[in-house]
């Protein structure tokens, strides 16, 4: 590496802006995580099996059919005078992205439903069809604040967003509606949402509502991401296809409880990465851009520290998390879980967001065409033989050939004319290896306990209650010997969360 960063007047972490989005959604992830456990209980299992393929379509093309314009906002809105005009045209945008997402689900759910050897689809369509357009038309609303330096009311719309949508998805089956009554309800939520973004989003600016000559430039710097979402996007649910394509929707609910993630990642990696992608900009615009590796190595620096745990916390830990959250009937989705949770690891560098920041689109581009292209001879041959466990498989392989690919180009990201990087020089490898040195050692306490405790966690009477006290026992070990393990290697747990403690800029 020639040359070093010059050291700037402190300012604080920029980590804390991060820090009301975190709390927003960390408030908020107790009740999105009822929901799938909550339906699990009220469902039928193939009832629970048809909920899941239904959002698997919606979610889709939630990702897809934005084509990057609404991701587009994090590199234009830091940098436009102007800023209404950006907004405008991303609305309608997506509000026509709605309409045409409505019309495949209404054209097309039908071969859908004979893929998935799921009929039951087809009484869906309709609120299925609502829910599609108004999701995908307010898909801007957080994401326009975030980009304006607005965490808070950013994080405040998270809250009551997440909030009213995991009751209207609990609430109604918990009273016994079906599942038909609870996708009107979503339908209805999304709705009310959509009307919410064009009010937000546009409060307190003035000038035009969009801009040919704007829209343009806003478009060709979101197309190569966009077309990477082409990719990307059915590339990482094609096992979940793939699979619900060859079995029954109920072994299907008990694949997708293997897939399950707690909502930590999102809770952290989302703001952090978004938040990242606002200073580097700031940093461009100051002619500070040698600090840009720095923001990088910090954040995830502070990632690696809470995600590493995680991950070895749910690989040990798995069959008593299953069993506490779905029940003792879903312990057969031990294997495909742990192997689900690599995708926790692999969210530690922030660099999707990072070459997106630096204007990097076509990179992100060709590592998910890559992907895509491992991808699908490995479902294929996976699912055919070796079953769920080749599904989960073959999205392990694809990922950690498409994160490889992004890190080789973050170094040449980051550089600058006076400072060229490597890859070693953008990897926080100090904290890397305390928190896996301290991850490993409390994990190994939990399997520990498993040998000597399996008998006596046999006999414990049924009900709720006793059946998460060997995954409370679990955890409370494990972050003990987590925290015993970071001191010991003189790392400070409290500093490491003061990192995302709000600030004032």
């Amino acid at each position: 590496m020639s040359g070093s960063p010059t050291p700037a007047k402190p300012e604080g972490s920029f980590l804390g802006r991060a820090g009301p989005l975190v709390l927003a959604r960390l408030f908020t992830a107790g009740l999105t995580l009822s929901i799938p456990l909550v339906l699990a209980r009220v469902l039928h299992l193939d009832e629970y099996g048809t909920y899941y393929q239904l959002f698997l379509i919606a979610t889709t093309l939630y990702y897809v059919l934005p084509f990057g314009v609404v991701q587009s906002l994090y590199y234009f809105l830091p940098r436009a005078e102007a800023k209404r005009p950006f907004l405008g045209q991303t609305l309608l945008f997506m509000s026509a992205a709605g309409l045409v997402g409505a019309a495949g689900v209404w054209g097309l759910l039908g071969y859908v439903a004979g893929w998935f050897s799921n009929p039951a689809l087809m009484e869906y369509r309709l609120p299925l069809a609502a829910y599609t357009a108004f999701l995908l038309g307010s898909f801007p609303l957080e994401v326009s604040l975030t980009a304006q330096g607005r965490t808070r009311a950013s994080a405040g719309v998270y809250l009551v967003s997440d909030a009213v949508r995991a009751a209207v998805m609990v609430v109604p089956p918990l009273l016994g509606a079906s599942l038909y009554g609870m996708m009107v309800a979503v339908a209805a939520f999304a709705a009310l949402r959509y009307a919410a973004t064009w009010a937000v989003s546009l409060r307190g600016l003035t000038g035009p509502l969009a801009s040919r000559a704007l829209f343009k430039e806003q478009l060709a710097y979101a197309a190569p991401f966009g077309a990477a979402m082409l990719l990307a996007i059915p590339q990482q649910n094609a096992h979940l296809y793939a699979v619900a394509g060859a079995v029954a929707p109920a072994l299907y609910a008990l694949y997708r409880v293997g897939c399950f993630q707690l909502p930590v990642v999102d809770l952290l990696y989302t703001p952090t990465s978004e938040v990242l992608m606002v200073r580097l900009g700031e940093l461009e615009r100051e002619g500070r851009l040698e600090e840009g590796v720095n923001a990088f190595k910090e954040a995830a620096g502070k990632l690696a520290f809470v995600f590493l745990p995680f991950a070895a916390f749910l690989f040990a830990a798995a069959p008593e998390f299953i069993s506490a959250m779905f029940g003792e009937k879903f312990l057969a989705a031990v294997p495909v879980f742990r192997i689900s949770v690599l995708g926790v690891v692999l969210s530690i560098l922030p660099m999707d967001g990072t070459l997106r920041a630096r204007g990097q689109t076509r990179a992100i581009f060709a590592s998910y065409a890559v992907k895509a292209a491992v991808t699908v001879p490995l479902v294929w041959l996976g699912v055919k033989h070796l079953g769920l466990m080749g599904g989960i498989g073959s999205w392990a392989v694809a990922e950690l050939v498409g994160k490889a690919m992004l890190l080789t180009r973050v170094p040449a990201a980051l550089s600058t004319p006076r400072l060229s990087l490597g890859i070693m020089d953008v990897i926080p490898w100090r904290e890397l290896g305390k928190a896996s040195l301290a991850a490993v050692a409390a994990a190994a306490g939990v399997f520990l306990l498993r040998a000597g405790a399996h008998g006596a966690w046999g006999h414990l009477p049924e009900g709720f209650l006793w059946r998460v006290l060997p995954l409370a026992v679990a955890g409370v070990l494990f972050a003990t010997g987590y925290l015993v393990a970071l001191y010991a290697t003189g790392v400070r747990p409290l500093s490491v969360l003061a990192g995302l403690k709000p600030r004032r800029g």
